[in-house]
């Protein structure tokens, strides 16, 4: 029997617990990355997430974990709901508050059950204990978002809704170098990146990767300063502090690449991305000025390069982006899923999904036909 208990902070579960059921192989399920959204101020419920992780004990043993998130609104999620909550305003109900689990602002799939047993042992219990939540906080649904194939599997027997959508991924089949990987192309597309490349060299910038603790906390500040711009121009902030940053920088730097672009020697633009044994995660940009290609340079090749030279399998540079497709990023699926409430929208919201899932499934196909490689 499962005993079932809510922690408002992460910390009152406790790293040692924590990193023992979820490892700290995938960096954004790891104490460290969300204990430092939390200690940083980014994830607060003052900025709209309100934690409420899941902890399954049995026999006084804790043996799974889930982070589980209050939310007023719908920001940072990159699975966009704006749609439903419009629609249960037009009725005369209340949306938010709702619940989520996911990792807040990191649009990338994996692990979210920490766990000694298989996703499909536990995640019952975890919806019970959502239900009696919900009821608790008036909220209208939960959301797991960017989960892995086990859990999409438990959540479709449990009969919930799944909703698919795509990113683009670079996948490394064995490539020894970037022009090796180039040669996969078609030629009017491989001009088409070196030119790219051509024109940020023409600028005279050149990049380089520093990782882990080599990042120096100038750079890091120099990085954050470049990321709050970013937003700054389309009139907002960026989610995430600069305390956030520090702390990652401190407590898991082996998991940290920062790409920094340099013109006459002072930094004009960077990336930072996030690694874990297999995979590259393309999280974070900003700039000082505009440059022709720099960001293709700097959030895309670079990444590229750094795969083939450490071996990694594949290149996650984030969420949205059509054009990635022309660079050599396959589209893939992404899953996530929903339980809504209210019954009759819950029918609804089925309904339109399939509907969704149907026409998400045809534009995959028809983007994976713009694939720029030569035909076998």
């Amino acid at each position: 029997m499962l005993e079932l208990k809510i922690h408002t902070d992460i910390s009152t579960i406790g790293q040692a617990t924590w990193s023992r059921l979820c490892g700290s192989d995938y960096p954004f399920l790891r104490y460290e990355f969300l204990h430092a959204l939390e200690q940083s101020a980014s994830v607060s419920p003052q900025t709209g997430w309100q934690p409420l992780h899941i902890v399954a004990e049995q026999q006084g043993d804790v043996i799974a974990v889930m982070p589980l998130y209050l939310k007023t609104h719908s920001y940072g999620e990159y699975v966009f709901d704006w749609a439903w909550a419009d629609a249960y305003q037009r009725h005369g109900l209340e949306y938010y508050p709702k619940l989520v689990t996911a990792i807040p602002f990191t649009p990338a799939t994996g692990p979210r059950i920490g766990s000694q047993a298989p996703a499909a042992d536990v995640m019952p219990a975890f919806l019970d204990a959502i239900r009696q939540l919900a009821q608790r906080f008036n909220a209208s649904s939960w959301h797991g978002l960017f989960v892995e194939p086990d859990l999409r599997q438990s959540l479709e027997a449990s009969n919930l809704t799944l909703r698919l959508g795509t990113q683009y991924h670079w996948f490394n089949e064995g490539f020894h170098s970037f022009d090796h990987f180039m040669e996969k192309f078609a030629s009017r597309k491989r001009k088409n990146i070196r030119r790219e490349r051509q024109k940020v060299a023409e600028q005279q910038i050149s990049l380089r990767r520093i990782e882990g603790s080599d990042i120096s906390p100038a750079l890091l500040d120099t990085f954050y300063a470049f990321y709050q711009n970013t937003y700054l121009k389309r009139g907002r902030s960026g989610y995430l502090t600069p305390e956030f940053f520090k702390l990652l920088h401190q407590n898991m730097p082996e998991q940290l690449l920062l790409v920094i672009a340099e013109k006459d020697g002072q930094p004009v633009a960077a990336a930072l991305s996030l690694k874990s044994s297999s995979t590259l995660y393309g999280r974070y940009w900003g700039c000082r000025d505009d440059y022709d290609s720099l960001h293709f340079e700097t959030c895309y090749y670079q990444g590229i390069e750094y795969c083939i030279e450490q071996g990694l399998e594949r290149f996650d540079p984030g969420a949205q982006g059509e054009h990635k497709i022309q660079r050599g990023f396959q589209p893939i699926d992404t899953w996530s899923g929903h339980w809504i409430r209210h019954p009759g929208f819950a029918q609804a919201i089925n309904k339109a999904m399939e509907q969704e899932c149907s026409a998400m499934r045809e534009q995959i196909n028809e983007l994976s036909r713009w694939l720029p490689f030569r035909k076998e």
